[in-house]
């Protein structure tokens, strides 16, 4: 089974992807801020990670940038899922590996969920 990590501090959006994932046969673990994701990610090794930019405490491109110095899960896919929409966050995240930059509002549950598909699809 292909576990996702969601790293996201809005509970409601959280819980509606989990259940999304869920249904869809995936092992999901939610995270409501970057100290919480990291020991998810640590534990769990998940097969991906959904990232919101703006956490409380540590924000997702410094969670990221610690992700790719741990030893077994650096090279984890991310995608940035978020409603920052900006250039230099963007740039950063970008530079750190995300395969994706999303905005939030732009895109459906069943098109995130696609797109997770076709990630997990191709890391087989």
């Amino acid at each position: 089974m292909k576990k996702i990590l969601i790293v996201e501090d809005e509970k409601l959006l959280s819980e509606m992807y989990y259940d999304k994932f869920s249904q869809e046969g995936y092992g999901v673990f939610l995270a409501f801020d970057s100290e919480e994701g990291m020991a998810l990610a640590k534990k769990e090794k998940p097969d991906l990670i959904i990232l919101d930019i703006l956490l409380p405490k540590e924000n997702g491109l410094q969670f990221l940038a610690k992700l790719r110095h741990e030893i077994g899960i650096s090279s984890t896919p991310v995608i940035a899922f978020s409603n920052y929409d900006a250039p230099d966050a963007k740039k950063e995240a970008s530079a750190l590996g995300v395969k994706e930059y999303l905005i939030k509002t732009n895109y459906t549950p069943q098109q995130i969920l696609e797109k997770v598909r076709s990630y997990l699809t191709t890391s087989e």
